[in-house]
C-alpha cells in the first residue's frame, strides 16, 4: 500500500515522503481500516515537526482523523492508532473508539466531523455551559477548529461574532452564519467586538490561538465570562495574569479533548449522537474548502501549518466517495 512517512522531524514539505509499505497488522483491541478520506488538522503538522504532546517513534504515518471503512463495509470514523496515521490506504484504529459515519454527511465531511467538533461541542457545552441569547466570540473563524465552534454556537442560539485575518475568511465566516464579523487585519477587535456589545464584550471566548487573540479575550470576556483555551495556533503560549480574572470576574477554562477518550469515553459518544442529529437535521456540516488526492497530502498539511487555509482540507482516497 501507499503511505506518507516522517522519518525525521521537519517541516511537513520537506519531512513527508510517499513510500510504499506493507499493510500494518493490527494489535490488540485494534482493527484495520481502509482509509476512505483523512482530514488535515493542524497536529499533523506539529506531529511532522515533533511538536506535538504524543510524538511517535520514527518513521510514522501521520493524519488523526479519517473516515474509512472496516472488513464488513461499515463506514466509521477513527482517530488512526500512530505510527501508523490516516495518511495512507490502511491504517490501525482502537476498535471499542469507532464512531458510525453519519449518513447525511460525505466522507470527506465525516472524516472532519470528528476533532474539531468534539472539541467544539465539549469546549462551548461541557466546560463554557453556553447558553441561548449569550454572546460568543470565535477567533480564526474561517478556520477549521474555529467554523465548527461558529456553527455550533449557532446551533445552539448564540449571536456568534468572528474573528479572522483577511477579506477572504471575513467572507467565510459570514457563509458560516456569524452575525458580526471582525477583521483584525484592517480592524482593531477590541474596539469592534465593544462596539457590537453595546461595551459589554463576549460571554463566552472560543481561543484555538493564544499569543496576541488571547490578550484581546481578557479585554473582550463580559462580567462572569468565560475564556476557553482550545489551543495555541499562533505558536505563542500566553502568561494570563490572574489578578485581571480576580477584579473582572471572569473564568479561564481549558480544553484537553483527548482525555475525554481516557476519562470519560461514554460522554465521547454521547457528543458523537449529538453532532451526528445536528448533521442530519443541517444545523451543522464540516465546511470542507478543498478535497486532494493522496499525492498532494504533504503540501495540504503546509498550507495548514502556514495558516493559509479555511475550513478544513481532506486527503480523499480513489477508493473514498466524493460529493
Amino acid at each position: 500500500m501507499q503511505a506518507w512517512q516522517v522519518h525525521e522531524n521537519g517541516e511537513p514539505s520537506e519531512v513527508m515522503r510517499l513510500h510504499d509499505v506493507e499493510r500494518p497488522t493490527p494489535g490488540d483491541g485494534q482493527v484495520l481500516l481502509r482509509v476512505r478520506a483523512a482530514n488535515v488538522n493542524f497536529p499533523d503538522a506539529l506531529l511532522c515537526r515533533g511538536q506535538y504532546q504524543v510524538r511517535p517513534p520514527l518513521p510514522f504515518t501521520p493524519g488523526v482523523e479519517i473516515c474509512g471503512e472496516t472488513e464488513d463495509g461499515r463506514r466509521v470514523i477513527a482517530n488512526p492508532a500512530l505510527p501508523h496515521g490516516g495518511f495512507a490506504e490502511y491504517a490501525l484504529a482502537d476498535a471499542r473508539a469507532l464512531l458510525p459515519a453519519p449518513d447525511a454527511l460525505d466522507d470527506a465531511e465525516a472524516a472532519a466531523l470528528h476533532i474539531g467538533y468534539q472539541t467544539g461541542w465539549f469546549g462551548l457545552h461541557r466546560r463554557a455551559r453556553l447558553e441561548a441569547g449569550e454572546t460568543l466570540l470565535v477567533h480564526a473563524a474561517a478556520g477549521g477548529v474555529g467554523s465548527a465552534a461558529v456553527q455550533l454556537g449557532k446551533a445552539a442560539g448564540a449571536t456568534v461574532i468572528g474573528v479572522v485575518g483577511g477579506a477572504d475568511k471575513a467572507a467565510v465566516a459570514r457563509r458560516l452564519g456569524c452575525d458580526v464579523v471582525v477583521d483584525r487585519r484592517s480592524e482593531d477587535v477590541v474596539a469592534a467586538v465593544k462596539e457590537a456589545t453595546g461595551g459589554r464584550g463576549a460571554d463566552v471566548v472560543y481561543d484555538p490561538v493564544g499569543g496576541e487573540a488571547y490578550a484581546q479575550s481578557a479585554k473582550l470576556v463580559a462580567f462572569e465570562g468565560r475564556i476557553v483555551v482550545v489551543g495555541f495556533a499562533s505558536g505563542t503560549i500566553p502568561s494570563p495574569a490572574l489578578n485581571h480574572a480576580l477584579v473582572k470576574n471572569y473564568s479561564i477554562v481549558g480544553l484537553h479533548w483527548g482525555l475525554y477518550n481516557t476519562k470519560n469515553p461514554k460522554l465521547v459518544q454521547r457528543c458523537h449522537e449529538e453532532l451526528t442529529e445536528l448533521a442530519t437535521r443541517g444545523a451543522i456540516k464540516p465546511l470542507v474548502s478543498e478535497r486532494v488526492p493522496l499525492a498532494e497530502a504533504a503540501g495540504a498539511v503546509q498550507r495548514v501549518a502556514d495558516g493559509v487555509t479555511t475550513g478544513r482540507i481532506a486527503v480523499v482516497l480513489e477508493n473514498g466517495a466524493v460529493a
